[in-house]
């Protein structure tokens, strides 16, 4: 967030909305997952994650783009496609888009900057 959307205290997103788009991101992983033996996002399976990761065009080259300025490891691509899944969801987006990866790459370099020290 920028510092101008903070400081002019518009209206938050009650706690309730945030609640219940939380559950539908739930409900949606909970059917896609069924018999799988996975309950979330954070569990899928090199496997799957092609098929579950689905991606805009725009999306895969931002993550492209990515992967080869930050050096990602095999592992970090699909830490970040797991969490852009996640953001996709609950935004109730069928399909992972550019805003859902940037997203994801953010959170990632936050967790670097703060808890790997």
């Amino acid at each position: 967030m920028e510092f101008d959307d903070l400081s002019q205290r518009k209206p938050q997103e009650p706690s309730a909305a945030i609640a219940e788009r939380v559950q539908r991101a739930r409900d949606i992983q909970a059917q896609r997952y069924k018999g799988t033996g996975i309950r979330s996002n954070s569990r899928i399976t090199s496997d799957v994650i092609a098929e579950v990761c689905m991606m805009s065009a725009q999306a895969e080259d931002m993550l492209k783009r990515a992967f080869d300025k930050l050096g990602l490891s095999a592992r970090a691509y699909d830490r970040i496609l797991k969490v852009a899944r996640t953001c996709a969801d609950l935004e109730g987006s069928k399909d992972i888009e550019r805003s859902h990866i940037s997203q994801a790459i953010g959170f990632r370099s936050l967790d670097r900057k703060y808890w790997r020290n």
